[in-house]
């Protein structure tokens, strides 16, 4: 039962980063980078860089998360990228800046609902990320989970 639950998890927070990624690939990308540049935090270059690779790397994220490639190295990784956005959320939001999340493109005010809903994703990829290393899943875990993870690691 609770590795079913991991997998849903795990399913939750692949949707999450995929649903992310299209709405803004789907978007002109210079409106992500303006999202990007009202929260104050970076200079423009890297504004720029930003808002072309990370819309890429929530793709590919979502992609190896739904698959559960590699979970011991991409558990991690999601959940670093998770830690930054909420700690950036938060400091914003406590700093009273009145911005858009741009989680999900823009139009989505950061406040309480935002903030519960990515700490809550943070929370789900630090358990599925500390499953993978408690079961030391170092292969591929799919859905059916029918063949031996030895059969992986070839």
């Amino acid at each position: 039962m609770k590795r079913v639950l991991v997998i849903l998890a795990r399913l939750v927070l692949a949707a999450v980063f995929l649903v992310a990624a299209i709405v803004k690939l789907r978007q002109p990308w210079l409106l992500f980078a303006a999202s990007i540049d009202s929260w104050q935090m970076l200079p423009e270059p890297a504004v720029l860089f930003v808002a072309r690779v990370l819309p890429w790397t929530e793709l590919l994220l979502g992609i190896l998360l739904l698959f559960g490639i590699k979970m011991r190295y991409i558990g991690p990784f999601a959940t670093g990228l998770l830690l930054i956005f909420f700690s950036l959320m938060v400091k914003s939001y406590v700093s009273g800046l009145e911005i858009d999340c741009g989680c999900f493109g823009p139009g989505e005010a950061l406040g309480p609902k935002t903030l519960a809903r990515d700490g809550a994703l943070l929370a789900i990829s630090a358990w599925v990320t500390f499953e993978a290393f408690r079961r030391n899943e170092t292969a591929t875990e799919t859905i059916a989970a029918t063949v031996p993870v030895a059969e992986f690691e070839g």
